[in-house]
């Protein structure tokens, strides 16, 4: 399998080429993102070992791009940031896969294999629940033709929901994903959340998308209500 690393840390992108080799692997290395963005334009590759700072274009650009171009060529981001908020944003712009420095040479590898297994199959890049549509890498959501402004914390919780488009989730589901686990706060600021996406997406357009089941929590209709 051919594949393609792109990390500005010239020692460790070395090591993994010879280490890849080892194990099998055509490799070729680039230490800049635009160059990374180029060679992924230019060849056919079984998978992409990406990290996210890198001068030129960042990995984040790099991988958000390729994906608007239709190129689903499968991607593993490998980084120093380990936030929960990095591998959130590296995933929504349509990477495969995170690995956070330092890190286990075999379970690289394997993580690289696993996503080549997959191959470059089209993935949608947005959600859609009915003409309801969310764009998670772009943080933009339409109803129709119309954009609908949402704040940050609006969209993490109509982004989580759409992702389970269809279930029922709980408050403390809920909870857990668009907030933290330590938050201490009063759980009924969900509602008050609720209702704000209510009044956004559902309301002006005549709409019921987010329903609630009681005694069990909110639910996305499939449909868009």
């Amino acid at each position: 399998m051919r594949v393609l690393v792109v990390d500005d840390e010239q020692r460790l992108a070395r090591s993994l080429k010879l280490g890849l080799e080892a194990e099998g692997f055509a490799v070729d290395v680039v230490h800049d993102g635009t160059d990374g963005l180029w060679m992924a334009r230019e060849n056919e590759y079984a998978a992409i070992v990406l990290d996210l700072m890198l001068p030129g274009i960042n990995g984040y650009k790099v991988c958000e791009t390729l994906r608007a171009e239709k190129n689903w060529t499968p991607i593993l981001m490998l980084t120093a940031k380990d936030g929960e908020w990095d591998q959130v944003e590296g995933l929504d712009t349509g990477a495969d896969d995170y690995l956070t420095k330092p890190f286990s040479f075999p379970v690289l590898v394997a993580r690289l294999r696993a996503v080549a297994r997959r191959g470059a199959k089209e993935r949608p890049t947005s959600l859609e629940a009915g003409d309801l549509r969310v764009d998670p890498a772009a943080r933009r959501v339409w109803r129709g033709d119309v954009e609908i402004d949402l704040t940050a914390r609006e969209f993490s919780l109509l982004g989580f929901l759409a992702r389970h488009t269809g279930d029922v989730v709980s408050k403390r589901q809920i909870l857990e994903a668009v907030w933290d686990d330590d938050f201490e706060g009063d759980p009924n600021i969900i509602e008050v959340y609720i209702r704000h996406l209510r009044n956004k997406i559902d309301r002006p357009f005549e709409r019921d998308a987010i329903q609630t089941i009681r005694g069990a929590g909110y639910r996305l209709a499939s449909d868009g209500g």
